[in-house]
């Protein structure tokens, strides 16, 4: 029994959520105070699962999402920007969403970012662009709703990075 205890103990992990003052969701294998517990657990099968047990897609992969079966989509996942990807400066963060087959009509497309929904895109916005974003680490997700049936579906969060250049960096300073 302390055998079975022990493999299960290597498969699981307790990681906290939470979002700061700025709307920024972090993840920390320690504690903080008012954070979500999320117990994960990883696949046993080798080669297969990243912890939260999904299977994960080559290195650099979008995010595929099986979605609800009354919406019937091959593919429902966004493509840009790829997963872990960092941004520097005013890069403009172009955002893609891959809908296969594309959207049936009284289905609508909302768009949230750390959060918080994507204003003035427009119910069927598969494509848009994100200008200046601040320094840090940004969560997209997409959720097609059918506003007939009220079925809907979410993409998985995608999570990346805003990088400014300091003025006390090296480059900048004067000889």
């Amino acid at each position: 029994m302390l055998a079975t205890l022990a493999a299960f103990a290597g498969q699981a992990a307790v990681v906290y959520k939470w979002t700061d003052s700025d709307g920024v969701i972090h993840y920390s294998d320690q504690p903080v105070p008012g954070a979500e517990k999320i117990f994960t657990t990883s696949s046993p099968t080798p080669g297969g699962s990243g912890p939260s047990g999904r299977t994960s897609g080559p290195a650099g992969s979008g995010s595929k999402k099986n979605v609800a079966p009354g919406l019937n989509y091959a593919q429902f996942s966004i493509t840009s920007p790829l997963p872990e990807q960092t941004f520097f400066g005013d890069d403009v963060v172009s955002v893609h969403l891959t809908v296969e087959p594309s959207l049936k009509p009284g289905q609508t497309i909302t768009w949230h970012l750390n959060g918080r929904q994507v204003e003035d895109l427009g119910p069927v916005a598969t494509q848009f662009a994100l200008p200046h974003l601040d320094r840090g680490t940004y969560a997209l997700a997409a959720t097609i709703t059918d506003q007939t049936t009220g079925e809907s579906a979410s993409t998985d969060s995608v999570t990346f990075y805003v990088r400014q250049p300091s003025a006390l960096s090296p480059q900048h300073q004067k000889p």
